[in-house]
């Protein structure tokens, strides 16, 4: 027999019987579908949290005040990172940018309207830490800071918030009954590691800490924000890090850091780790409904030789081999699976990108897994539902199937 008449005597015992092959048909459907569909929502996590992090680079350092210890005993919620040492940091080889980073809440007046949002004390290097875009205006400067200036630099949202103007440069903001003049607008960046970009106003953080703080440690910050030179060994710089801050903070060699380092290409990895088992795990579980429906082709396929004994009696008979015979009912089983899995990755991807895409408004990445993982299922799980029907209609005596009613 020609692989096409195997084909047709296939199609034709499979449709001889539309509602028992739909209904085995519908196990491999629905186990295709969660697979694809879990492939889909792990890497639309694992996207999301790599865009997050994209945005700063692998060659981002966040260093973060901790809670001063003593002999162990806690000294309270004093921030232990200085604006000093932001500039012993960006002395450092490898460091490109550097700058303080102090964060306050802050309700933003323009004209009749007010909105809450978050006033940002840094540097001007925050713009490259950051790689941020201006739309319109400019960053202020070094000498901003030194002076205290009440310059502003604002996010699109808050703007919108706000009302004011496409290209609002010029205009005046009241933060905590300080006027500030708005010098430059961001482009729109979305959230990233540090939070959203769009919703805030910058400002120097002399100004920041004096004007809207009025703060006891007038140098002290709750992070310093660095970025490397391209190629820098992140490790290499963390321990340099490490040692310079021990040093001027004078700790000894028992006590523990009064700060925490954050690598963010070392985040990154691990991100993308734990995304890559929690993908592996989606897609065991919904395996397990594959593993259903392989049972339930081999239970039809079972049926199927009981009820067909004396056909193959008669085919024995007239000279059908025992490879025509396990031939045959392979190529059922495998040619219900291929229709199952195929039918599956449509309605899987289907409702991926369609879900993904129209309600949730996330950009579903599409890959080419799940049609190879399709495939693959259609022919192990024919193979594997099928051998041992076939097998079994094989071995059955010609003659014994000829009386068999």
């Amino acid at each position: 027999m020609t692989f096409n008449d195997i084909c047709k005597e296939s199609w034709l015992s499979i449709s001889g019987n539309k509602v028992r092959s739909f209904l085995t048909e519908l196990g491999i459907v629905i186990g295709v579908m969660a697979v694809v569909i879990m492939v889909a929502v792990g890497e639309t996590v694992q996207k999301q949290i790599t865009d997050q992090f994209s945005g700063l680079g692998t060659n981002t350092i966040m260093i973060r005040a901790a809670m001063a210890r003593t002999a162990g005993v806690r000294m309270g919620n004093m921030q232990t990172l200085t604006m000093d040492d932001a500039e012993y940091i960006g002395k450092l080889p490898d460091v490109a940018a550097v700058t303080p980073v102090q964060n306050s809440g802050a309700q933003i007046i323009y004209g009749n309207k007010n909105w809450s949002s978050s006033a940002v004390g840094v540097y001007p290097d925050y713009q490259i830490v950051q790689n941020i875009d201006v739309e319109y205006g400019a960053f202020f400067d070094q000498s901003a800071v030194r002076n205290g200036s009440t310059y502003a630099v604002i996010g699109p949202t808050t703007a919108e918030e706000l009302g004011m103007p496409k290209n609002p440069v010029g205009e005046v903001i009241r933060i905590q009954n300080t006027p500030f003049t708005v010098i430059g607008i961001t482009k729109a960046k979305g959230d990233s590691a540090m939070g959203s970009q769009d919703d805030m106003v910058i400002i120097p953080i002399t100004t920041l800490k004096k004007r809207l703080q009025g703060s006891r440690f007038p140098n002290a910050v709750s992070m310093i924000a660095l970025k490397l030179y391209e190629n820098s060994d992140n490790t290499l710089v963390t321990e340099q890090i490490t040692a310079l801050l021990r040093q001027r903070h004078k700790l000894k060699d028992s006590a523990d850091d009064d700060f925490q380092i954050q690598d963010m290409k070392q985040v990154m990895e691990t991100m993308n780790t734990v995304t890559g088992y929690m993908k592996m795990l989606l897609i065991a579980i919904a395996a397990v409904s594959l593993l259903v429906g392989a049972i339930g082709i081999m239970n039809m396929m079972l049926v199927s030789v009981a009820e067909r004994t004396r056909e193959i009696g008669v085919r024995k008979a007239i000279g059908a081999r025992e490879r025509h015979i396990i031939t045959q009912f392979l190529s059922e089983s495998i040619l219900i699976s291929f229709i199952g899995s195929m039918a599956g990755l449509v309605i899987g991807v289907g409702l991926s990108q369609g879900v993904g895409r129209f309600i949730l408004g996330y950009n579903v990445p599409f890959s080419i897994w799940p049609v190879i993982l399709s495939v693959s299922v259609a022919v192990i799980v024919g193979l594997a539902s099928g051998v041992m029907p076939a097998m079994k209609a094989a071995k059955l005596n010609p003659i014994d199937s000829l009386r068999y009613e």
